[in-house]
């Protein structure tokens, strides 16, 4: 309806966005929160519009690093290893604040748990300018922490507070809208940062080497500097969001009082959950190592410059939310777990062709994993806590930890590709969905379950 959201590009066999096909698909998720406003009660109406931008805000973050991984690389002269510790200091960030911003919501509440985690995001934003001025690659990692710190008390209270917010019979639905925007900030935040912050200028080693120290330094820090405005933007975005969720009437969400229970047996000896988590662990890992690097490969395999690898990035990321739908219907028909084998032999397959391969074919082939990975993440939550009973809140948070896995594996990627090359580095995703399938061919015996987390 909206035409074809790409058009050709003369200068390079690839496809660039059409502006209007953009502009409807962007439109989109604008429109469910019109809808969605409407449906909601007049005076939570600012509300549910302020709690959804913080789901666009945090996917928007988060998805700047397979940005910043090649930018960093090529402005403070890193090893694949060494950037790969972007991904890190995002992910950690989640691991290691997950439980205080629980407790801190806890004791103060969501507002002021959210007007924190929003203050947290705007600091670490503005902390990009002098990080850049130094141009010092610890500053920028302790930088993406801060920000990630304040990403992670997002999270932890936009998902129920969104669901308080009206009534109780379309609260899945509201979330459901809300999430839209998490897709789309996914797939605008390559797209934007290729634009804005990617150079398209990539120096080769003997290109360097023919420059004068003077001339090197000058190319650096122009390099450098790039992030600087954009992440002030952010910055006072995010300060905006804050002062108006401050200002704004937010209903107290009351937990109900946990009546004290005594489990059979210890968490640890739920099988299928610990092998639940540790699949989620491989799956989170395989899933940031292939955005990450997505853009290094794409030069390395077919030449392709930073800025159009970016925008095939935004696509891929397109796949990956078109993906989340088509798989969701096709679980009317297949049983989850089945599906969920399928999509994991199909992503092990299509990192065997980009490994072996050379040419777009090989970029091509990373866009279809990321369509086969959108799944994954919701299927092997929903299968670990199954069948736990009072154990699900525990189980549930023991699921979540596993996303730890997006700081290490990056790193062995990057490590493996220092050693070989990044091509050669894609290996260690498809290791990892080896482990995503055993998990399935464990649970095939399920014949449905309800799909409610994404991430």
């Amino acid at each position: 309806m909206c035409g074809n959201i790409y058009e050709e590009n003369t200068y390079f066999p690839v496809k660039k966005y059409n502006s209007f096909a953009l502009f409807c698909f962007t439109l989109q998720p604008f429109l469910h929160l019109i809808i969605l406003t409407f449906m909601t009660d007049r005076k939570t109406r600012l509300a549910v519009i302020l709690i959804t931008s913080l789901f666009f805000l945090w996917g928007f973050a988060l998805n700047l690093n397979p940005i910043l991984i090649p930018h960093l690389k090529k402005a403070c002269q890193l090893s694949d290893f060494q950037s790969a510790l972007i991904d890190s200091a995002s992910y950690i960030a989640y691991f290691l604040i997950a439980l205080p911003a629980g407790l801190f919501m806890k004791k103060y509440g969501y507002k002021a748990g959210i007007a924190f985690g929003l203050l947290l995001f705007a600091a670490g934003s503005f902390l990009f300018y002098p990080a850049a001025e130094m141009r010092h690659f610890g500053f920028f990692l302790f930088a993406l922490f801060v920000i990630a710190s304040g990403l992670t008390m997002l999270e932890t209270a936009a998902n129920p507070y969104i669901t308080v917010l009206g009534d109780a019979d379309s609260a899945t639905q509201r979330l459901n809208f809300a999430q839209s925007f998490n897709g789309l900030a996914a797939f605008l935040a390559p797209l934007m940062g290729g634009k804005f912050i990617l150079s398209g200028k990539t120096l080769t080693e003997a290109q360097q080497q023919a420059m004068s120290p003077g001339e090197l330094d000058a190319y650096l820090n122009t390099e450098a500097s790039s992030v600087q405005i954009p992440f002030i933007l952010i910055g006072l975005v995010v300060l905006f969001v804050a002062v108006m969720i401050w200002r704004t009437s937010l209903p107290e969400i009351k937990e109900e009082e946990e009546v004290e229970q005594k489990a059979s047996g210890s968490i640890w000896g739920e099988k299928n959950l610990i092998l639940g988590t540790i699949a989620q662990f491989f799956y989170v890992g395989a899933q940031v190592c292939i955005s990450s690097f997505f853009i290094r490969f794409a030069d390395h395999v077919a030449g392709v410059e930073e800025k159009t690898a970016a925008y095939l990035l935004s696509g891929a990321l397109l796949a990956f939310m078109i993906g989340r739908f088509i798989g969701t219907y096709l679980m009317r028909f297949v049983a989850p777990p089945r599906l969920l084998a399928i999509y994991s032999i199909a992503n092990i397959v299509l990192l065997i062709v980009a490994v072996l391969t050379n040419g777009m074919f090989s970029v091509y082939a990373l866009v279809g994993v990321e369509f086969f990975m959108s799944i994954m993440f919701p299927t092997i939550f929903a299968l670990s806590i199954r069948g736990l009973g009072e154990k699900t809140k525990i189980g549930s948070s023991l699921v979540i930890m596993s996303i730890v896995g997006g700081a290490f594996f990056p790193v062995i990627m990057g490590q493996v590709s220092d050693i070989s090359s990044i091509q050669t580095a894609y290996i260690v995703p498809a290791v990892c969905f080896l482990v995503v399938l055993y998990f399935a061919v464990r649970n095939s015996s399920v014949k449905n379950v309800t799909l409610g987390t994404s991430h």
